[in-house]
This record gives structure tokens, C-alpha cells and sequence, in this order.
């Protein structure tokens, strides 16, 4: 049981550990930076001179705090747009990679259905998501406890465990792109290119007569200045983000099912 799941984790361990290193170091350096500069700079008297959709666009509100700092800095930029797009295009060249390769045709020639394979492969890209959520988490918490001004504990769980469904559906919408589209290299830019146009379209149409738009994007749907810095949890979102990945996956298995490997 699990064969598939557990070869394409291995497979995907050694970039998980990667990107979380990566989100270590910049967390890290954002909260030894954040003292001084949030005692030596009034961030919020400068974030009220700039146009009001743009401080609502990145969450600006609440940058003369920690928790609002490490918010916009580490969350809105890194894990929203970063991590989202990364995901999306990691899932993206799951499937499409191995039909490309002639990888996946000797696997779905055993005793396995296409179905199950899908689904171990999504269950293999949930090891970055685990993996990043829970060190960062406590890198998080441990470096603001370290600097003498510490997050409530129960707003950096939250932060990070609203962010599994947002970056659940940014998985499932590259795998979805990996069975459609008709090459590895289309499903990648599909997939990461939505994400990130999604994001910035969001932020583009912010207070404008269209702003509708930014429903569009998954993004939308998690809001972690509003979780960190005021501790505000958007449940609601979070159930559209999972409605929506599990109507991806749907669609991911059923166009599979029909997939030329050859």
C-alpha cells in the first residue's frame, strides 16, 4: 500500500528541505531585523501616506507591530505568493514529467488503478506543505519569544494552520494543470502563472469597480495579516479553499482516467 506515495515523497524530500530552510532564513532574518527597525522607523505614519488600496492590498495597517511586520514581510510575500506558485508548479510537472519521460505507463501497468496513482501523487506533495508549516511555525514563535516580544502563540498556529487549505488548493490546481495540459512545460506556467496572476490581480483591482476579480484566485481566500497581526480567522474561506481543491482533484481524476500515456 502507498508505493506510489511513498516513492514520490522521497523523491520530494530533499526539495522540501530546501524551500524550508529557505522560509527559515528569511523568517529568521525578518525577526532580527524587526526590532530596530520597527523602534527606529514609524512604518505605520508611512504606510498611511501611501494610496489606501495599496495599504489594504498588502495589509499595511498593522506594519508598526511585530506580528504585522512579520505578516506582510514573511506571509503575504513568501507564503502566499512564494510558496502558493511554488506548489503549483512543483504539482504541475508531477504528472505531466512522468508521461513525458515514459515513466508512468510501467506503473499504471501493475496491479494499480490511474485513479490511485493520482492521488498517492497528491498525497507525496504534502510533504513540503508539512514540513514547512510546522518548522517555520516554531521558528516563528521562538524567535519572537527570543527577542523579547512574543507572538500569541495561538495567532502563529492559526496563521499557518489556515494556510493548509489555501496551499492544499495551490497543489491540487497544479495537478489538475499537469493531467490537462498537454505538456510538462505548459502545466508548469499554467499552474504557477495563474497563481501569480491571480495575486496580482487581486491587489491590482483592490477598491476599483472590478475588483471582483480577485475572487478569482485562491489567495483571496486567506488573508494572514488579518490572522497574525489581529487575530481575526476567516473559516469561511478556508471551506471554499478545500470545496475548491477537492473539485480539482475530481476533475484531475477523471481527465486521467482518460489520458493517452503513450
Amino acid at each position: 500500500m502507498f508505493e506510489v506515495a511513498r516513492y514520490e515523497a522521497e523523491r520530494r524530500l530533499l526539495g522540501a528541505v530546501v524551500v524550508t530552510l529557505g522560509f527559515v532564513a528569511f523568517a529568521a532574518m525578518m525577526l532580527v531585523i524587526a526590532p530596530g527597525l520597527l523602534n527606529q522607523v514609524d512604518l505605520t505614519a508611512y504606510a498611511d501616506q501611501l494610496p489606501p488600496a495599496l495599504v489594504e492590498s498588502f495589509g499595511l495597517e498593522t506594519i508598526g507591530t511585530l506580528a504585522g511586520f512579520i505578516a506582510a514581510e514573511l506571509y503575504v510575500f513568501g507564503w502566499v505568493f512564494g510558496l502558493g506558485a511554488y506548489l503549483a508548479y512543483l504539482a504541475a510537472g508531477s504528472i505531466a514529467g512522468r508521461i513525458e519521460d515514459d515513466t508512468l505507463s510501467l506503473v499504471v501497468t501493475g496491479p494499480i488503478s490511474r485513479t490511485r496513482v493520482l492521488w498517492e501523487t497528491y498525497l507525496a506533495l504534502l510533504v513540503p506543505i508539512v514540513l514547512a508549516n510546522v518548522v517555520v511555525a516554531a521558528v516563528v514563535y521562538g524567535g519572537s519569544v527570543l527577542i523579547g516580544d512574543p507572538l500569541p502563540p495561538r495567532d502563529v498556529l492559526a496563521v499557518h494552520a489556515l494556510s493548509v487549505p489555501y496551499l492544499l488548493c495551490c497543489t491540487a490546481l497544479g495537478l489538475a494543470c499537469s493531467v490537462l495540459a498537454p505538456s510538462r512545460r505548459v502545466a508548469e506556467g499554467a499552474a504557477a502563472g495563474f497563481v501569480a496572476a491571480t495575486y496580482v490581480l487581486g491587489i491590482a483591482t483592490t477598491g476599483s469597480d472590478i475588483s471582483w476579480l480577485g475572487a478569482l484566485g485562491p489567495a483571496h481566500y486567506y488573508d494572514p495579516v488579518a490572522v497574525l497581526a489581529l487575530s481575526e480567522y476567516d473559516f469561511g474561506g478556508a471551506a471554499l479553499l478545500l470545496l475548491a481543491t477537492a473539485a480539482l482533484l475530481l476533475v484531475a481524476a477523471a481527465r486521467f482516467r482518460e489520458v493517452d500515456l503513450r
